[in-house]
C-alpha cells in the first residue's frame, strides 16, 4: 500500500478539499504538514458542507486518525473554535482521533496584530514593506518566531514556568518592535493569563506525533499527507515575496510531520482546469474581461477561510509544469472541468514573452515575473455539460482533447478528474494508493 502526499500545483484554492476527502476514505490516517489557519478546505458530503482550516480533512470520516504535524503553526483559540464547530455539526472530535504534534509552534494574538499592522503599512518599506495580501491571521510572524528560536510551542503549555520563560523571550523582541511601529506594548501578565487559561484545553490533544506515524508506517497503514496553499506560494519556489511563510512542496510532508522521506510514495498535484489566485502578486494569465468574470461566477471563486474573491485566468501550463518538477508530482487531479462548459474556445499558456525572449519557465526574479506576458495556444471549447460526469464516456470529445493537451504540456498524467463539488463525481484513472 502506497502513502500519498497531496499538494496544490498552482496558487492554492485548486479544490484540494474534495480530493483529500475522496482519498481519505481509503486512508487510515490523514496528516496536515504545513501552513496555518490561513488556508481552508471545503468538503461537501451527502449535501452537508464542512469548512476546515486547521483540522485534517479525514476528521469528518469515522474511523480515521488525524494528525496536525509539527510543520503547522497553530492558533490554539482557532483550533478550539474549529473543533467546537465540527462537534456542532455532529462530527466526533476527541483525543482518540486527533493528535496535535507537541513540537508545533503556536500562533498568539500578538502575531495576528503584527500581521495586520504590516499589511496596513502598504508599500511603506520603512514600516511594513510591500503589501503581500496576507490573511492577517499571524501565520508569517509566527513562522518568523519559530525560525528565530523564540516561539512558544505546544509542549511549553504543560508548564507555567515554561510559558513564562517563553513569553519573556517573545516580548523582549516584540515590545521593542511594537514601540518602533508606534503601537502599545504587550502586557506580560495579561499574555501569560491568556495562555495559561487555554493550555488545559489543548494539552489533551498533544503527543509525539512522529511516533504514531512511525507505528502506522510499520503496520502498513495508509497515510495521507495533506498540504495547504499551492507550490507557487512556496516560500522558496513561489512568486516571492508574494508567497506564504512555509514550504508547500511535497518534500515538506516528511519534515513537517516527522517521517522519513521513504514514507512518501505518491505525490498527487491538485490542478484546476483554469487558474485562480487570491491576494497580491504576479498572475500572467489573469483575465480582466467578461471571460474572467464568468469563470469566477461559475466557479464560485471565493476563499474558504477569508471569503475573498479570487482572480481568474486561463490555464498556465508553464507554471504547472514547473510546479510538477519542483514538487515531484507523480500525477494530477484535474478539478473544476465543468466550469469551462459552454465556452466557445479555450486558451492555454504554453510559454512567456519577456522583452522579446521566449521563456519555457517562470522566472525567479520578481521584476521579470511582473513583466512576462503569456503566449497562448487556442483550443476548441465544448457546449455539452461535463457536470457530474463519472466516466470518460460521459465527456465531450473536445473536453477529452483539452485534458490530453494539458497532460502533454505539463508532462504529467491525469490520475483523477473532478466534475463537481460532490465527491462521487470523480473519474478515477489511477488510484494513488496502489503500490
Amino acid at each position: 500500500m502506497a502513502n500519498v502526499v497531496v499538494v496544490g500545483s498552482q496558487w492554492g484554492d485548486e479544490g484540494k478539499g474534495k480530493i483529500v476527502d475522496w482519498l481519505s476514505e481509503r486512508a487510515d490516517v490523514v496528516v496536515r504538514f504545513q501552513g496555518g489557519h490561513n488556508a481552508g478546505h471545503t468538503l461537501v458530503i451527502e449535501g452537508k458542507v464542512y469548512k476546515l482550516s486547521l483540522l485534517p480533512s479525514g476528521i469528518v470520516r469515522g474511523g480515521k486518525y488525524s494528525v496536525i504535524g509539527n510543520g503547522v503553526v497553530v492558533d490554539p483559540w482557532a483550533l478550539l473554535r474549529e473543533i467546537d464547530l465540527l462537534r456542532s455539526q455532529g462530527v466526533d472530535v476527541s483525543e482518540d482521533n486527533l493528535m496535535l504534534a507537541e513540537n508545533c509552534a503556536l500562533i498568539l494574538p500578538l502575531h495576528g496584530e503584527l500581521d495586520a499592522i504590516r499589511e496596513d503599512a502598504t508599500n511603506n518599506c520603512t514600516k511594513g514593506g510591500p503589501k503581500i495580501g496576507t490573511t492577517r491571521r499571524g501565520i508569517g510572524p509566527a513562522y518568523e518566531d519559530k525560525v528565530a528560536r523564540r516561539a512558544l510551542r505546544a509542549c511549553d503549555l504543560k508548564s507555567v514556568a515554561a510559558i513564562e520563560a517563553r513569553v519573556d523571550v517573545l516580548l523582549s523582541h516584540h515590545n521593542p518592535l511594537r514601540r518602533g511601529l508606534g503601537v502599545a506594548e504587550i502586557n506580560r501578565d495579561d499574555m501569560i493569563a491568556q495562555i495559561t487559561e487555554i493550555a488545559p484545553k489543548i494539552i489533551p490533544f498533544m503527543g509525539a506525533s512522529w511516533r504514531i506515524l512511525d507505528e502506522m508506517r510499520r503496520d502498513r497503514k495508509r497515510i495521507l499527507f495533506e498540504g495547504a496553499q499551492g507550490i507557487m506560494l512556496d516560500i522558496d519556489h513561489g512568486t516571492y515575496p508574494f508567497v506564504t511563510s512555509s514550504n508547500t512542496i511535497s518534500s515538506q510532508a516528511a519534515g513537517g510531520s516527522g517521517t522519513g522521506a521513504r514514507t512518501l510514495d505518491y505525490v498527487l498535484g491538485i490542478t484546476k482546469a483554469y487558474t485562480t489566485r487570491v491576494g497580491e502578486g504576479p498572475f500572467p494569465t489573469e483575465l480582466f474581461d467578461d471571460v474572467g468574470k464568468g469563470l469566477g461566477e461559475r466557479g464560485h471563486e471565493f476563499g474558504t477561510v477569508t471569503g475573498r474573491s479570487r482572480r481568474c485566468g486561463y490555464f498556465d501550463a508553464v507554471m504547472v509544469r514547473q510546479a510538477t518538477k519542483i514538487g515531484g508530482i507523480t500525477g494530477i487531479a484535474l478539478t473544476k472541468l465543468d466550469v469551462l462548459d459552454g465556452m466557445d474556445e479555450l486558451k492555454v499558456c504554453i510559454a512567456y514573452d519577456l522583452g522579446g525572449e521566449r521563456l519555457d519557465y517562470f522566472p525567479a526574479s520578481t521584476e521579470d515575473q511582473a513583466k512576462v506576458t503569456p503566449i497562448y495556444e487556442t483550443l476548441e471549447g465544448w457546449t455539452e455539460s461535463t457536470y457530474g460526469a463519472r466516466s470518460w464516456v460521459d465527456l465531450p470529445a473536445t473536453a477529452i482533447k483539452y485534458i490530453r493537451r494539458i497532460e502533454e504540456l505539463i508532462e504529467t498524467p491525469v490520475a483523477l478528474l473532478s466534475t463537481s463539488p460532490e465527491r462521487e463525481d470523480t473519474i478515477l484513472v489511477h488510484d494513488p494508493f496502489e503500490d
